[in-house]
Formats: structure tokens, sequence, C-alpha cells
């Protein structure tokens, strides 16, 4: 597996593609992923200021999953936060999610933070039970319980 940031004029229609599919398996279509243009825009900054932090994920010349980090204030504190987790459906259950985990546990130890968050469907069973797995716990729910937020530790 290898880690490449995200060039956004090489990488464009593979990055909306995996970022509307992850809409679609978190949500069950892809209505809340929005204006395409506004996402890409979006994205332009974040890489802009967390450039190793926005990552295709490439295996046998063929990209199978994105990764989205950032660093941000929360209740006071800058923590880690995970926009996106993301594996083509082929590669899901087969123990490359540990390894997205690890660059997101790496990316936030060199960002010096203690502490990282994520939102996740609470329709998403299988995304929930990983990141349970990967020691992180519900803190509640939000959104008006579209979303469930967890957080973990380094």
């Amino acid at each position: 597996m290898n880690f490449e940031e995200i060039d956004i004029k090489k990488h464009r229609d593979t990055v909306v593609v995996f970022r509307k599919d992850s809409f679609y398996v978190s949500f069950g279509d892809t209505t809340g992923f929005g204006d395409e243009k506004e996402y890409l825009h979006w994205l332009d900054e974040k890489i802009s200021t967390f450039p190793k932090g926005f990552i295709l994920v490439e295996e046998d010349g063929k990209y199978i999953g994105q990764l989205e980090l950032t660093v941000r204030e929360y209740e006071g504190n800058n923590i880690g936060y995970v926009n996106l987790y993301y594996l083509i459906p082929e590669m899901r259950g087969k123990g490359r999610g540990k390894e997205l985990h690890s660059y997101a546990l790496q990316f936030f130890g060199d960002s010096k933070v203690s502490e990282y968050h994520l939102r996740v469907s609470p329709s998403n069973a299988a995304a929930i039970k990983f990141y349970r797995k990967m020691g992180m716990e519900e803190v509640g729910p939000e959104v008006d319980g579209k979303v469930i937020r967890m957080k973990g530790y380094l």
C-alpha cells in the first residue's frame, strides 16, 4: 500500500467518486454530498493547510482508498479529526482499514494532538464496529441524530 498526497488536478475524478460513495455507504444515497465544486474548493483549502492529511491509497497501480485528516478545535482543545476513511468496496473487511488507521494515528501524532474524533452514520454498523475495534468510543449523537461522534486517544 502506498500513500499519495492528493493533487486535485490529477485526482479530481477519483476523489469525487470516492467521496460520493462514502455518502452512499453511510446514508443510503448521495444527496448529502452537495455540490461537487464546493467539495473540491473545500478540499483545495484543506490540502493547502494539511497536505499530508489528504491522501489517496494506492495498491498494485490502483487507487483503493482515501483519507481526509485535519486538526481542529473542539471544546477548547486541538484534536485530530477524521473527515473521511474510505476504501473501495472490494477492499473492505480485508485489514486495509487498520493500515489507514495507522497512517491517521501517525499524522495526528506528528500534529501533536492526543485525541482524535470522527462522525459516523448510526446505520453504518460495519464502520462503528471497526472504530470500536480500533479503540474509539462513542461520545454521542449530533446533527439531530444523523451522526454519532466518536473519539479515540493516541
